[in-house]
């Protein structure tokens, strides 16, 4: 019979490495399969199915692979189709839907009725979660909460169920603003308040299945006996909360492979648990682990500057990522004058580009994209989004400055005085402004608003200012408004009061607003700037659902993981944008920003550029010191090698519940592994303890079962 690697080889033109054909053939337990960037390792996830089906027969459907997104769900479910056509579909999911379809039939079970408030697509729901956050917010803040603010409280509550955080623990959280874990409680009561009908979003879904996994020991059997091999994908963007499902799923036959890439986590603002990885045979102490360090997709230089570059991580697993491919041009590091210098070069750059698909531009914060949006648009230079920003033309600061235009138009509007009122430091309070909109006034709002309330003299020169700029207003041109209004209007400072308040980065504020004034010089008057956002706008959703051909792509560092580009520019490249001035205080927070930073360098196959500015809004800049560091390593290329691998923070791990006394246990005593599932104690020495799983008798270290607490106590 003729070997497998060799028959696919022939009929796919596929041939694997060593350690690829490992991880196919090892498919007998736990299996940790680090894959750094480049290294293939879809192709190697396919081929290891295929192998379970051809050389081991396996059913495909006692076989399922866990994915990150729908979009690696699809992508792989058609590579399996391409590769092995002869075989019934392998269960290809997200970890969402496997747990929607377990909380389903725990509920249908529990005979509690359910409603999505998210994600329900076409069908329109009654409520939804951002309406929900969004009625919370006013009740506990007595104001409407910007789109930031909800999506961040949004984010928050996702990050504390993913990490399995208790109720009564979420007001102690840090939080994103004032009161935000007050709100998030709220939230889950008001979910939860009519008696035998619950509303669901996404986390719930994973919260629920992983309660009924280990409260059910009925259904958890049912879910367990369906697979008899079980693959994850990226999985160090997997939550703990996703981590404990899996575990239930493995807890009889342990035949699990992750896959995953320690150096690529990026998501723990969301919950994912990258410890989770680095403590794998704390969890399974039987799991091999191997390296997948060959990389397939850069460049020399770019693979052996970007390996050096994350060594600079502590907590990480010791991986040397290397390549047998070609030389192809060094790393090119560029700081420019200004962000507009920076812009004139990567457009002019991808006006001799021919193949624009094969470029990227690459940023860590969307605001980062609207002038390229813009200047591309402007051009004719086609372009793709991988991730549009939306809210940058609905954010409440743009929509500041079209009020503050709209009011030239007409002087007597008193609703769009009421909007921007207080945002010009006219020191003047709510009630104030209250007063004089329940009074009938005519004529221009500001000298109407002096004669309607009790000012001090102060405020009425502030108001005189302002008659003042608005007079002048109908003569200038868009660009020399906005100016107007950040500076003689007082609107820049009244942002920085706001961001002081509620916790905005001043920063991202600004840069809105710097991004307004470039869109403005470009056109001559107001009318035509509000067109030009409304193009920019339609522009975006364009390049986001029905790009052009040959189009480059825009994207977040986050968003262009997975991808690959022949050339890629990392523009922006600034100290408190990467890393931010949060990255800065938390070493682990630095870690990850670093991570972040290595996925924007190896999506680059040839050509890599980073991008930097020295001056904005007339205030230096500093370069990143990720790009510093790639400067001192292209100085020293074998300036250092690997680092040993530190322990990382357990504290977020061990079950609280859990055993962690010796003399607690006794021979005899039924208890719940987190592993391994129900058993009985039939042995404790001084370093193990045997235990009997069903069949099968397993002795485990006392030691490591006791600090995480592997094990509870049941009833019989």
């Amino acid at each position: 019979m003729t070997d497998f690697f060799t028959r696919k080889k022939n009929e796919l033109q596929i041939e694997l490495n060593d350690v690829q054909k490992k991880a196919v053939m090892q498919t007998e337990g736990p299996l940790l399969l680090l894959a750094c960037p480049g290294s293939g390792k879809t192709t190697t996830m396919i081929m290891r199915i295929g192998y379970l089906i051809e050389e081991k027969n396996v059913n495909p459907n006692r076989i399922k692979a866990i994915t990150f997104s729908r979009a690696s769900a699809r992508d792989m479910t058609e590579r399996f189709k391409r590769f092995f056509p002869q075989y019934p579909p392998v269960d290809f999911s997200t970890i969402h839907s496997l747990a929607f379809t377990i909380t389903r039939t725990y509920l249908q079970k529990t005979g509690a009725a359910f409603e999505l408030i998210e994600g329900g697509g076409k069908e329109k729901q009654a409520l939804t979660k951002t309406a929900l956050l969004k009625r919370l917010y006013k009740e506990a803040l007595r104001e409407d909460g910007t789109e930031e603010e909800l999506a961040s409280l949004s984010t928050f509550i996702s990050y504390l169920k993913n990490r399995m955080i208790p109720f009564n623990e979420w007001e102690q959280v840090e939080a994103p603003f004032e009161k935000a874990g007050t709100i998030a409680l709220s939230y889950e009561q008001f979910k939860s308040k009519k008696e035998g009908h619950l509303l669901l979003d996404f986390d719930d879904m994973l919260s629920i299945a992983e309660q009924a996994l280990r409260m059910d020991e009925q259904l958890a059997r049912q879910f367990r006996s369906r697979y008899d091999y079980i693959l994850t994908d990226e999985s160090q963007d997997t939550s703990l909360v996703q981590h404990r499902i899996v575990e239930h799923l493995v807890a009889h036959h342990g035949n699990l492979c992750v896959v995953a890439d320690d150096d690529q986590s990026i998501y723990t603002w969301r919950g994912a648990d990258p410890a989770y990885l680095l403590n794998f045979k704390l969890v399974y102490p039987d799991a091999k682990l191997l390296r997948m360090e060959q990389n397939y997709r850069s460049s020399k230089e770019i693979v052996d500057i970007a390996a050096q570059f994350i060594t600079r991580n502590k907590h990480r697993y010791i991986k040397e990522m290397r390549t047998e491919n070609k030389e192809s041009g060094p790393i090119v590091i560029k700081q420019f004058e200004d962000a507009k210098r920076l812009l004139e070069y990567v457009t002019y750059e991808l006006l001799d580009e021919q193949n624009l698909e094969e470029v990227a531009i690459l940023f860590r914060n969307n605001s980062s994209s609207t002038m390229y949006v813009n200047e591309l648009h402007r051009r004719g230079i086609p372009f793709y989004m991988k991730d549009a920003d939306d809210r940058f033309f609905s954010h409440w600061v743009v929509e500041d400055i079209l009020n503050f235009m709209r009011l030239s138009f007409n002087m007597e509007r008193k609703d769009i005085f009421a909007k921007i009122a207080m945002k010009m430091n006219l020191f003047i309070s709510r009630d104030m402004l209250a007063k004089f909109m329940n009074q009938t006034t005519s004529g221009n709002v500001f000298e109407a608003f002096v004669q309607t309330v009790q000012l001090k003299g102060s405020q009425i020169e502030k108001l005189d200012t302002c008659i003042d700029v608005y007079k002048r207003i109908p003569d200038m041109r868009p660009v020399q408004i906005i100016r107007m209004i950040r500076y003689e209007l007082e609107y820049e400072e009244a942002l920085k009061s706001r961001a002081a308040k509620f916790g905005y980065r001043i920063d991202h504020l600004l840069g809105i607003l710097d991004t307004l004034e470039g869109i403005a010089s470009q056109v001559r008057t107001m009318v035509e700037f509000a067109n030009r956002l409304k193009d920019l706008e339609q522009a975006v959703q364009q390049a986001k659902f029905n790009p052009p051909e040959n189009a480059l792509t825009l994207s977040t560092f986050h968003s262009a993981k997975g991808l690959e580009f022949k050339r890629v520019f990392m523009i922006d490249l600034l100290k408190g944008i990467i890393p931010s001035e949060e990255d800065e205080l938390d070493p682990q927070m630095l870690e990850e920003a670093r991570r972040l930073f290595y996925v924007g360098m190896t999506r680059a196959k040839e050509r890599l550029e980073l991008l930097s500015y020295r001056e904005a809004n007339g205030k230096s800049k500093e370069d990143s010191r990720f790009m510093n560091e790639v400067r001192g390593i292209l100085m020293k290329p074998k300036e250092r090698k690997s680092e040993k691998l530190k322990k990382a923070d357990l504290s977020t791990l061990p079950d609280p519940d859990g055993i962690y006394d010796r003399t607690v246990l006794s021979v005899g005593m039924h208890v719940m592994h987190r592993v391994f599932g129900r058993g009985v104690i039939k042995g404790i020495g001084e370093e193990n303890i045997r235990i009997q799983f069903g069949e099968t008798e397993k002795q485990l270290l006392l030691e490591t079962i006791l600090s995480r607490r592997l094990l509870k106590e049941v009833e019989l």
